[in-house]
């Protein structure tokens, strides 16, 4: 029998999420109009909650008033964490409109694919991204007059507009919220990779997030809070994870709002800043990824610093190990509990307790309310407690399908509406999950995808490479996958160590940060195929395993 949540079942209300967040009851929302809810600590501009929905309901009139926003229309971002981010959202969404958040890490043809998939009517930007931003724009008609930007930066020639300006204009006052059907009508589209290389367009409905927005708030089981603590000024979360993915967005953008957190906003993470801030905001939470652990254990960087008054830390986006666990604890004293879950379930699944951290060490924790699970065999029969199977999930947050990809979408959705998360684990007698490997061929560095596939197909376009495979390689030092490339080189080309700069520095160029071939290229004389053609990563794998066997013997 699939396994219930542990946790109470929540009521889910039938709201978009404007209605959500800004029109909820005084009893419902127990913090003040005045509540300082995002801050960024380099120009120490912030926004409390009355401005954010002062703001994003000028903007949403603002899109209406300029440019006839229309119900289902899409705004795509490109850009790093700002706290101009929040409210640009929902006034997009006031409007009816759709966000489609792009890694700011993007070249022009990875954007300029996300734009036209999405069909995207405009972009809003940060200047320093603009020549990227505008280069796609063009490659899929979007107009210069419908490129915006936000941030503390402004165009000093005036061809672009920042968004303050899209929502300073009068007689607006005409305009009403668009009415939508929270459980159909979108509110994002973000962008998943597959392992075909084009990313998939994840569609996420206002129900969604707003059933993982009341989920992900049980799960925390009260520990956070908008007041109290020594100074009384409640819980301060440090937001690194980028707005752009689903797990920064809703764990961070939406839930502050909802609870009242402050939310200290970095652009992106460094350790020096990261752990400055935690000192001078006394920063009491933050949700982080595996190499963050890493460094908090290892760096010789984090001694210089007061880290005391973290409370917890929330590990997701990659499995986490007992050995980084145990090392921050012992070095720190800081608890690291962990959770899981995907762009298709919005995201958040599963959470340890934050009293079980330390006596489930490995584990995804319970699965969070209103939501069934079950471990499947490959023969798509269900496995008991304790066996190895693939983990399926049905609840209010499970996404929609795939943007213009019905193959995909019943490949991933059952009929009776469970989604096949890709991912293999189990659960033990008391609950917790377990998440041991994956179905899936991609790889994850620090919390990205990259899928093999996509650079396969770029190192074919090499002219010194006649065949080629990419997998993912477990880098200890990072604590993290990183892509390995084995190419086959063309007939009378030397697999030496300039060619594999060569071919490292090509990719470089085509693909975004997060893609490149950190883990190097082997050079062999044939790539692992099965009898159709297809690429035997497993071979590959296996191989590694043997190599590092092999190191790990000479060592000793």
């Amino acid at each position: 029998m699939p396994t219930e949540s542990t946790f109470p079942s929540i009521p889910i209300p039938d709201v978009d999420l404007w209605t959500f967040m800004f029109e909820r009851k005084p009893e419902e929302r127990q913090y003040p109009d005045d509540r300082v809810i995002y801050i960024d600590p380099d120009t120490k501009r912030s926004y409390t909650y009355a401005q954010v929905r002062s703001v994003a309901l000028d903007f949403g009139k603002g899109l209406k008033a300029n440019w006839g926003w229309e119900k289902g229309d899409v705004l795509a971002f490109y850009t790093p964490n700002c706290i101009d981010t929040p409210a640009v959202t929902w006034g997009t969404h006031w409007a009816g409109g759709v966000l489609s958040p792009a890694n700011p890490g993007y070249t022009a043809e990875e954007l300029a694919f996300q734009l036209k998939d999405s069909g995207a009517k405009a972009l809003i930007t940060q200047k320093p991204f603009l020549s990227a931003a505008r280069e796609a724009c063009q490659k899929v008609g979007i107009p210069d007059d419908r490129i915006i930007l936000m941030g503390d930066e402004r165009d000093v020639t005036g061809r672009f507009k920042h968004f303050s300006s899209i929502r300073n204009i009068s007689g607006v006052s005409r305009f009403r919220k668009v009415k939508l059907n929270p459980k159909k009508d979108l509110a994002f589209l973000v962008y998943s990779s597959g392992t075909t290389g084009h990313p998939k367009g994840v569609m996420l409905s206002h129900t969604n997030i707003v059933s993982n927005v009341l989920m992900g708030y049980q799960g925390e089981g009260g520990n956070l809070s908008w007041k109290g603590g020594k100074d009384n000024q409640g819980d301060r979360i440090l937001a690194f994870l980028p707005f752009f993915h689903i797990y920064g967005l809703t764990c961070l953008v939406h839930q502050a709002l909802y609870s009242g957190w402050t939310l200290v906003v970095m652009p992106k993470f460094d350790l020096e800043r990261f752990c400055t801030h935690i000192q001078n905001y006394r920063i009491t939470f933050a949700y982080v990824v595996p190499p963050v652990v890493l460094a908090l254990g290892k760096s010789p960087v984090v001694s210089k610093y007061d880290l005391s008054s973290i409370r917890m830390l929330n590990s997701g986006a990659a499995p986490l190990t007992r050995d980084l666990v145990e090392a921050v604890w012992k070095r720190l004293k800081i608890p690291i509990k962990q959770g899981y879950g995907l762009s298709e379930t919005s995201p958040t699944t599963h959470t340890q307790r934050w009293q079980d951290w330390q006596a489930t060490i490995g584990s995804v924790g319970y699965l969070l309310p209103n939501q069934v699970a079950k471990y499947m065999s490959a023969d798509e029969t269900e496995v008991p407690a304790g066996q190895t199977g693939e983990l399926w999930i049905k609840g209010p947050n499970i996404f929609l399908g795939y943007l213009n990809n019905p193959a995909g979408t019943a490949n991933a959705l059952t009929a009776d509406g469970y989604f096949k998360t890709g991912d293999v684990g189990h659960q033990d007698k008391a609950g917790n999950f377990f998440i041991t490997d994956r179905v899936k061929e991609l790889i994850k560095y620090k919390g990205f995808q990259v899928p093999p596939a996509e650079l396969e197909g770029l190192l074919l376009g090499h002219p010194d490479v006649d065949d080629a495979a990419v997998i993912g390689v477990y880098n200890a030092e990072q604590a993290t996958e990183v892509p390995r490339a084995y190419v086959v080189p063309r007939k009378g080309i030397e697999g030496t160590k300039e060619k594999e700069r060569d071919i490292m520095q090509w990719i470089e160029k085509k693909v975004a940060s997060h893609k490149k071939l950190r883990g190097g290229v082997v050079f062999v004389d044939d790539v692992p195929k099965s009898a159709s053609g297809k690429i035997l990563r497993r071979v590959l794998k296996e191989r590694v395993l043997e190599e590092q066997k092999k190191a790990l013997k000479a060592k000793l």
